[in-house]
């Protein structure tokens, strides 16, 4: 029992590190203003890179380019939210412990 027990720690242990990695090699996007403001996040919600059309920059309008860039920034998270929904439960699906999964 002990051995299966230390065998399913280290699997975790494996599983949580190849997570780490994917996430942090993860480049999700994610825009608003049809694409006028575009966002790249990593799998940590780190913001990668921000593009901005010139078009929308306007210092009267500064409050409708901070909305796009707010927006953009929550598209890619829940974006972000969804792969890794979608990985820990291909992951999860591996271990069969009762109550975790």
């Amino acid at each position: 029992m002990k051995g299966n027990f230390q065998k399913m720690i280290k699997s975790a242990k494996e599983m949580q590190e190849k997570l780490k990695k994917e996430m942090a090699e993860m480049r999700i996007e994610g825009s608003s203003g049809g694409g006028m403001v575009t966002v790249t996040l990593d799998g940590s919600k780190n913001l990668i890179s921000l593009k901005i059309d010139p078009e929308v920059v306007n210092k009267e309008e500064v409050d409708m380019l901070q909305d796009l860039i707010t927006a953009a920034f929550n598209d890619a998270g829940s974006k972000v939210d969804e792969q890794l929904s979608q990985k820990l439960g291909s992951l999860g699906s591996g271990m069969n412990i009762p109550g975790l999964f």
